[in-house]
């Protein structure tokens, strides 16, 4: 079946369609990671997002229960220049036709991925729409400015609703659940941690009384700026205890903190992102997803920890007095190198624990 994909610029790609049948609206982004298209499907932060894979073949290796970061894919499209039709892996349990239509996924193939990232890297990150039906171009651009109007909270659809607990020995780590990557949960449950994985409206109070550790903002999609309620409530929390930000929690620390925020001109995603740590002088390769980041113009307090090495945008920072680091970049990694792991030992280490 014929697809078609427009941007809001009246750019259009015609291909075919896999997966669901119909229409998806959403930001259109690339990803330049080589490998973990499960990972990238399911991750939270891609709420409101339809997502084109740099890497020419997807799916290789099929899908399974176990590489994900949610509970299901979160894009709201996928583009691909070619879907593997004969999947191999001793994991794998279901097709990628058959995993997309599942989950009633639209999306599009057989398009010149390569000029679909080029124009997005010229003129910017701009929505679009993935539709397997007879329309004009006109008429699917009507409906990418009536979808642009309507107002969503992106966290919430993808937050969970009710505190959980996932049992450990060791140090006790409060989650504020922007979106959180299971990733995330999974290596601190690996390094012994007690977690209580909180709603991201959950207020400091809720937070601080199972009294603990440490606190993690996590991860999450959309604008930091849309959250006030986010960042008013981590202002109360500031030398409370120590605190650690990831990717939209950094950027909600940082703005907690008196900073500012920008969107970037086409984000950073992928698992090739060279960033440079200021403490230890060494350059690290990691995995990136977001579309926002902090001007560098915060106050004395704050010292710059990180930056990347691309185009020099603020990736890390810590507080000279207040227990407080916090990167932009993925340390969990899935997928990505794994160079960056040691930010989990330094907030443990800030958090009271041996790691």
């Amino acid at each position: 079946m014929k697809a078609k994909l427009v941007l809001e610029d009246g750019t259009a790609f015609i291909g075919n369609s896999f997966g669901a049948e119909g229409e998806a609206l959403g930001e259109v982004v690339f990803n330049t990671s080589m490998t973990g298209y499960e990972e990238i499907l399911t991750d939270p932060s891609y709420k409101g997002q339809m997502v084109t894979m740099t890497y020419p073949l997807i799916g290789n290796y099929g899908f399974n229960n176990i590489d994900k970061e949610s509970f299901k894919p979160q894009v709201n499209g996928f583009i691909v220049k070619e879907i593997c039709d004969a999947s191999s892996n001793w994991r794998g349990n279901i097709s990628p036709e058959e995993y997309f239509k599942e989950y009633n996924i639209v999306g599009i193939k057989d398009i010149d991925t390569r000029k679909l990232t080029k124009h997005i890297r010229n003129f910017g990150s701009m929505n679009g729409i993935i539709s397997t039906k007879d329309e004009s171009i006109e008429e699917l651009l009507n409906k990418i400015k009536e979808n642009k109007l309507l107002k969503t909270n992106l966290v919430k659809e993808v937050s969970t609703t009710e505190k959980y607990h996932i049992e450990g020995k060791g140090k006790k780590i409060a989650v504020l659940d922007f979106g959180v990557k299971q990733s995330i949960l999974r290596i601190l449950q690996n390094k012994g941690c007690d977690i209580y994985v909180f709603p991201y409206d959950s207020t400091p109070e809720e937070l601080l009384e199972i009294n603990p550790d440490g606190i993690l903002l996590s991860n999450g999609p959309g604008d930091p700026e849309d959250l006030p309620q986010a960042y008013e409530n981590i202002k109360k929390l500031l030398g409370k205890k120590p605190i650690m930000g990831i990717c939209l929690g950094h950027q909600l620390l940082g703005i907690a903190l008196g900073g500012k925020t920008y969107k970037l001109k086409f984000g950073h995603h992928g698992g090739n992102h060279p960033v440079k740590d200021f403490i230890t002088g060494k350059i690290y390769i990691t995995s990136q997803n977001h579309n926002y980041a902090l001007k560098n113009n915060f106050n004395s307090d704050i010292i710059i920890t990180h930056i990347n090495v691309n185009d020099g945008t603020v990736e890390g920072f810590k507080h000279k007095f207040l227990p407080i680091i916090s990167v932009q970049y993925h340390p969990e990694a899935a997928p990505g190198p794994q160079d960056s792991n040691y930010i989990f030992d330094d907030f443990i280490k800030m958090a009271g624990g041996n790691n």
